[in-house]
Formats: structure tokens, C-alpha cells, sequence
């Protein structure tokens, strides 16, 4: 009977032997697993670096921006009247402006209907976009644009019609007011402005395309001397003057009028309204404290990281990285350099951003309020660019290149994040070796202990059968 559990035949603890020896066997593996570990936490580590450093690279690249530098902002004394908008384009400067008259649509109005269920007639709508002269003798029509047909059948209301106008994007919007006296259709421009009032004729198909019956009633054309809507509202453009020069627009909106200054028309005014346009140093302190922060952010990672703590006697996941190290040294030296071409301001300490003990950056809010008062020479210190001599760039300039540097993709941290990697992989190449290597030990030592065990099985069968046999053959003489 073959040997079924290895060590029944021996007597050994043969899977405690087998146990033991691969422990002893898998040692070499354990630390390769220890050595993987301790390198997937630095490749961590070093991931979470280069994010950190993506957004200070980013932050420090806000401040090379020219439109940074430029923004401006602008404030109204009358926002109700004339509200504005500026770019970085917009020169700082003050403008009086006066609203004589707002842009308006042209609107007009049907007569009563029974309501908006009521049968209006049948035949055909047009429509012309175009303007109007005072009073109303003749239309000229926008060039290049041809008018649109409305089909209109015997199944047609008062609703269908508004809802086919406004399918036929014909430039005229339409829609129905009712109240105790009946439905009527309102049509107005889309648009506002002199140039886009409407003109309306019908093609009725009572065979009278001029009168207020059926379809007709329709129809508007002062010139031709149909006027069976009632105009409630003339197209108009904007008129208005600004520091007493007289401009108009087809909207209420006057983009560009000041370069990179928008003015929003609200309300006709008495008087002019003081309109200031001054620079955005609110916005400016935004991005130079989202830049303190974000390059705290990254001092403290590195200095957490990189540290060895006495006390606990730990050390940072990247204590005695060289490229860590590298980055944090290079950061301080810039961070303490002398930057740009002003003649006010050659270090960050000059504009109020102070370097602590522990190399952290914090903000002197007044003086850095006080530096913005000269915009040109803060500008020169972040963001200057001299293409001959890098030592003549601003601060901030040199540290988005920094950043650009080391995550690029031969740079400092992608180098080292690659070569991590690389290793890991053989680490765990080597972990694969060893293993098939102990898994073909395993079943060479089981295969021994089963063939130790087949043959003390059959010395064991011997044995017993001699023993039969003398104790047989001394019975036997007796």
C-alpha cells in the first residue's frame, strides 16, 4: 500500500521538518519583500512631491503673467445707472459718462382678439429686419439679409401664429398678452438697436393685404401706409457721452468704446456718473498669497519628509534622499536671491514676504500694500525676463522654471520616480526567481521524505515478518 501522508511511514514530523527548512529558505525573499516595501512608500512619496510641486509651479507662473500685473478693476458711482467691467487692457483712469437715451427694441402690438384660441385668417407673413427713418416714411432693409415667409393656414390661432413666428428665427420675438379685454399678439426685435426694427406685410388670403381684417390685421408697414399694429416702442440705439464726447450703440452694452473697459446702460441719467478705473492689486495679493501658500506647502512636505525626529526616533520617508535634499536646497537658495531689475525691490523680504527660521514663507500684509503702491518695481521682482543674463529674471520666474526642471521628464523627481520603478520591477523579478526556486526545493525535499518513508515502510513490513517467523520457530521447539 503506497505511502499516503508524508512521515506515517518514517515517524518524523515531516511537514514541521519541511516548514522550518523553507523558513529558513524564504529568507531571502522576506527581505526582498521588506526592500519592495520600503521602495512602493518612497515612490508614494515622491508622487506626492511632484503634485506639491506641480502646484507651486503653477502658482509661481501666475505671478509671470503679464496679465496678472495689469489687471484692473473699475467701480461706478452710480452702478444703477451705468455698471463697468474692465480687462487687463484697460488703462487706469476716471470718465464721466451720461446716459442720454437707452438702446431699445421696436415692439408693436395687434388689436384685441378673443383670445389666444381665435382664428386669425390665412395667407402669408414677411418680415424685414431694418430701420426706420423719424418718422416712419421709409424702411431700408439690412443689407445682405432677405426677408422670412410665415405660411399661415385656415387651422392656425392667435398661438399658433406666435409659435411659428418665433420657430421662423425670423429676428422678431412674439408673444400673447391677454387680459380683461381680450388676446393680443406683441411682437418686438430680438435685437436692439435702429438698425433692427421690423417691417411686416401679409399676403392675405381674403385678397385685401391692407385692411384689419384676417390676416392683414397682421401686418405693419408705416411707408406703405398699413399700420394695423400699433407700435408701443421705436428701435433706438444708445446715446450717451463720455467725458462730454458723444457715442451711441446699438445695445445698452458699450464693449471696447474705452479700451478694455465695459459700461452696462441700465437707466437714462441727469448727470454724469464718475466712472474709475484703477489697478487690481486686490487681485494681485490673491496670487501672491495663493503663491505663500503653496510654497509652504512644499517647504513643510519636504522638511517632514527629509527629517529625522530624535525624539520618536523616526526618519521621514525620504530622509537621506539626495534628490529631496537636492530640491529643498535649491528652493531656499532661490527663495533667498536677489531677483528682477527693480530699484526698489531686490529680495521678497522687500515686499513683505519674510523667511522664517523653519523656511517657511509669511506675509508682511502692510507691506506688501505698501510695495504694490509701486507696481512696476514689484512686477520687475517676481516676473522679470532678461533673455541674456537668468540671474536678472524675477523670483517667481526662476522658480516656475525650477518647478519645470525637476518634473520634466528627465527632470529631478521624474528621474528618481523612474528609477524607483525600475528597481521595483527588479525587486520583484528577483521575488520570482526566488520563489519558483523554493516551490521546486519544496517538492524535491517532499519527494525525498515520501521515498524515506516508502522504504522505512518496507524495512518496517520486514522486520515484522522476521519477527513472525522466530517467534514461530521457537514455538515450534518447545
Amino acid at each position: 500500500m503506497p505511502i499516503s501522508s508524508a512521515g506515517i511511514g518514517s515517524g518524523l514530523d515531516v511537514e514541521s521538518i519541511i516548514t522550518q527548512m523553507m523558513a529558513l529558505e524564504r529568507k531571502p525573499i522576506d527581505k526582498l519583500e521588506l526592500q519592495a516595501a520600503s521602495i512602493e512608500t518612497k515612490i508614494s512619496a515622491y508622487g506626492e512631491l511632484q503634485s506639491i510641486v506641480s502646484d507651486f509651479r503653477d502658482a509661481a507662473l501666475a505671478l509671470t503673467q503679464p496679465g496678472t500685473w495689469s489687471a484692473t478693476t473699475g467701480s461706478s458711482a452710480d452702478s444703477n445707472s451705468v455698471g463697468v467691467s474692465t480687462s487687463d487692457s484697460a488703462a487706469p483712469g476716471s470718465y464721466a459718462v451720461e446716459v442720454q437715451k437707452l438702446a431699445a427694441a421696436q415692439s408693436a402690438a395687434s388689436g384685441f382678439f378673443g383670445s389666444g384660441t381665435a382664428y386669425v385668417g390665412t395667407g402669408t407673413l414677411h418680415i424685414d429686419l431694418g430701420s426706420w427713418n423719424a418718422d416712419q416714411t421709409a424702411f431700408t432693409a439690412q443689407a445682405g439679409k432677405t426677408g422670412v415667409d410665415i405660411a399661415i393656414t385656415a387651422a392656425d390661432t392667435l398661438a399658433s401664429v406666435r409659435d411659428k413666428n418665433n420657430a421662423a428665427n425670423a429676428g422678431v420675438r412674439a408673444t400673447i398678452l391677454t387680459d380683461a379685454t381680450g388676446a393680443r399678439l406683441v411682437l418686438s426685435s430680438k435685437t436692439t438697436g435702429e438698425a433692427n426694427g421690423f417691417r411686416i406685410s401679409a399676403v392675405d388670403g381674403d385678397g385685401n393685404n391692407a385692411d384689419a381684417a384676417g390676416l392683414s390685421a397682421l401686418a405693419f408697414d408705416p411707408a406703405s401706409g398699413i399700420g394695423n399694429l400699433t407700435q408701443t416702442q421705436a428701435a433706438a440705439n444708445a446715446q450717451a457721452t463720455i467725458n462730454g464726447l458723444p457715442v451711441t450703440s446699438a445695445t445698452n452694452t458699450l464693449a471696447d468704446t474705452i479700451q478694455g473697459v465695459t459700461l452696462k446702460l441700465t437707466k437714462e441719467t441727469t448727470g454724469p456718473v464718475q466712472i474709475t478705473v484703477s489697478e487690481d492689486t486686490a487681485s494681485i495679493q490673491t496670487k501672491i498669497a495663493a503663491f505663500v501658500t503653496a510654497y509652504n506647502d512644499l517647504a513643510k512636505l519636504l522638511s517632514s519628509q527629509t527629517k529625522y525626529d530624535d525624539a520618536t526616533k523616526t526618519a521621514g520617508l525620504l530622509q537621506g534622499e539626495g534628490t529631496a535634499v537636492s530640491l529643498q536646497r535649491q528652493l531656499r537658495s532661490l527663495l533667498g536671491s536677489r531677483g528682477g531689475e527693480s530699484d526698489m525691490f531686490s529680495t521678497l523680504s522687500d515686499v513683505g514676504l519674510e523667511i522664517q527660521p523653519d523656511g517657511t514663507l509669511k506675509t508682511n500684509s502692510t507691506k506688501l500694500a505698501k510695495a504694490l503702491e509701486n507696481l512696476s518695481d514689484a512686477k520687475s521682482l517676481f516676473s522679470a525676463y532678461d533673455e541674456d543674463t537668468a540671474s536678472n529674471n524675477g523670483i517667481a520666474r526662476r522658480l516656475r522654471e525650477l518647478g519645470d526642471s525637476v518634473l520634466s521628464t528627465d527632470g529631478l523627481l521624474s528621474a528618481r520616480s523612474a528609477g524607483l520603478t525600475t528597481t521595483l520591477q527588479r525587486n520583484e523579478e528577483r521575488q520570482d526567481q526566488l520563489e519558483e526556486r523554493l516551490e521546486a526545493s519544496e517538492a524535491r525535499m517532499r519527494a525525498q521524505y515520501t521515498a524515506l518513508d516508502t522504504k522505512m515502510a518496507t524495512l518496517s513490513a520486514l522486520s515484522s515478518y522476521m519477527t513472525q517467523q522466530v517467534e514461530a520457530w521457537n514455538n515450534s521447539k518447545k
